[in-house]
């Protein structure tokens, strides 16, 4: 079965799922050709009982656009997240979660996941996209960041700090760098 790369965005009001919550997300389904198949979006309601990290708040102070995105047309995490499954077994291939940074990003979405759905189409993997820059550039993990990235690698696609921007953004980085590596002799 092929692979589909799912390159997925979030965006919360903390540091870790549970004691916070996850405002909104964004998955974009790329073939490793770059064919964008699809995308998912959803804008989440906190979590009863969660709060907000002030160091987060703070940060989102500074991205109003993006914090005003993310607030409106709000729905249920136990609504959304069986859609979600339904939407990544719909998907013509083996769902492949890629992000950057993974770490982060599917700690968030494998929680809920579970929480909500009770099932992950992931299963327990996730791809880092940093990780996989790290490799191809031959260099420490510390060493590679994005502005450290060749520009090469990058399309000309925002980064706005809504999920699904930044998804569809870092889906088509992973895309390049995967098609540079898979020219390599």
């Amino acid at each position: 079965m092929a692979e589909v790369y799912v390159s997925t965005d979030i965006e919360a009001d903390g540091p870790v799922p549970g004691l916070y919550s996850m405002l909104s997300f964004g998955s974009a389904a790329y073939l490793a050709d770059k064919t964008l198949v699809g995308t998912f979006s959803a804008n989440l309601e906190t979590m009863p009982g969660a709060t907000s990290h002030p160091d987060t708040m703070f940060w989102w102070k500074t991205k109003q656009e993006a914090w005003q995105a993310c607030r409106k047309d709000l729905r249920a995490p136990q609504i959304v997240m069986p859609e979600y499954v339904a939407w990544l077994k719909s998907l013509p291939g083996a769902p492949v979660f890629v992000a950057y940074p993974a770490g982060f990003d599917f700690t968030f979405i494998y929680w809920y996941l579970m929480q909500f759905a009770g099932e992950s189409p992931f299963s327990y993997n996730a791809l880092d996209i940093k990780t996989y820059a790290m490799a191809l550039m031959r260099s420490g993990y510390r060493d590679v960041a994005k502005k450290q990235l060749p520009p090469r690698w990058f399309d000309d696609l925002p980064h706005t700090h809504i999920a699904l921007d930044d998804a569809i953004e870092q889906g088509a980085l992973f895309c390049n760098m995967l098609a540079e590596n898979l020219a390599r002799p």
